[in-house]
C-alpha cells in the first residue's frame, strides 16, 4: 500500500491569503499546503482518495492522477468535496459515502446528478456506506470510524491494519476511537496548537495516538498557526510528524 499526501491545508490553505506571517512566506516547499486529501494506491495499482476538495485539478496535474478507482468522501465540507466538480476530465468515478454526505452531494450538484445531466458530465455513481459496518474497496477491508467535528458527524476510515485517515474532528468516542487500535499508522487532524471548537489541536491529536498505542502518526489538515513544518518537526519525536504536501508512505 502507497499513501501520498494530496494536500495536509486547513480550509483556506497555506500560505493563506493577505497573510503575511513567516510560514505563509516561507520557501519550504512543505510549507506550501493544498486542501487535505490523501491518495491510496493498491499493490495491483487501484487507487483510492479520500476527499475531493478544490484543489483536486492541481492535486492530479502534479501527482499524475489520470484515474481513480474510489473516492471515499469523510464530510460535505467544501474544503473536502468540492472536487468533484474538478473529475470531469477523469470521465467516471464512484463515490462512497453516508446518507447526508449524499444528499448533500445530489443538492450540491445537480447538473452532474440530476435526471438529465449536463451534456458531457462524467459517469459518478455514488455508494452509500453504513458506518456502523466494514466494506470492501479495491480489494482493501475499509472500516469507517465515527467522529464529531463540532456539532457535525463525520467518518474516518480504518484500511485493512494499515492505516487510519482521521481528520476535521474534535471528539471520538471510546468504542470508535478502539477502531483505530493495531495500525501501523495513522494521520490525524491537528489543526494547530491552539485548542479550536470543532478540530483537535497537535496535544490533543497526540494524546488520542499515545494512548491508542499507535506505531507512527502523521499529522494533517493544519494551518498556519502550526509554525514553520522544519522548526515544528524538531521539536516533535520521529514517530509523530507533520505531514507535507508530497510525502509518499510506502506500507506493507
Amino acid at each position: 500500500m502507497k499513501v501520498t499526501f494530496l494536500g495536509t491545508g486547513t480550509s483556506v490553505g497555506v500560505p493563506q491569503m493577505a497573510c503575511h506571517c513567516a510560514v505563509c512566506q516561507s520557501q519550504d516547499e512543505r510549507d506550501k499546503r493544498l486542501r487535505a486529501s490523501i491518495m491510496v494506491e493498491t499493490k495491483e495499482g487501484k487507487r483510492v482518495l479520500v476527499d475531493c476538495g478544490p484543489d483536486f485539478r492541481q492535486q492530479s496535474l502534479r501527482y499524475g492522477i489520470e484515474h481513480v478507482d474510489g473516492i471515499l468522501m469523510t464530510h460535505i465540507h467544501f474544503d473536502h468535496a468540492e472536487g468533484i466538480n474538478e473529475i470531469r476530465p477523469l470521465q467516471e468515478a464512484d463515490i462512497y459515502c453516508e446518507r447526508s454526505v449524499k444528499e448533500g452531494i445530489l443538492r450540491f450538484y445537480p447538473y452532474l446528478f440530476g435526471e438529465h445531466p449536463y451534456p458531457g458530465a462524467p459517469e459518478l455513481r455514488l455508494h452509500e456506506i453504513d458506518a456502523e459496518h466494514d466494506f470492501m474497496l479495491c480489494g482493501m477491508k475499509i472500516t469507517p470510524i465515527r467522529a464529531m467535528h463540532g456539532k457535525l458527524p463525520v467518518l474516518g476510515y480504518r484500511f485493512d491494519d494499515e492505516l487510519v485517515y482521521l481528520t476535521d474532528f474534535s471528539q471520538v468516542e471510546e468504542r470508535e476511537s478502539e477502531k483505530m487500535s493495531g495500525v501501523k499508522v495513522a494521520i490525524l487532524d491537528a489543526l494547530r496548537e491552539k485548542e479550536h471548537p470543532s478540530h483537535v489541536n497537535l496535544s490533543q491529536a497526540m494524546e488520542l495516538a499515545d494512548r491508542l498505542e499507535i506505531p507512527q502518526v502523521y499529522f494533517t489538515h493544519m494551518s498556519h498557526d502550526m509554525g514553520l513544518h522544519a522548526w515544528r518537526n524538531e521539536q516533535l519525536p520521529p514517530s509523530r510528524q507533520l505531514a507535507y504536501d508530497g510525502q509518499v508512505l510506502e506500507l506493507e
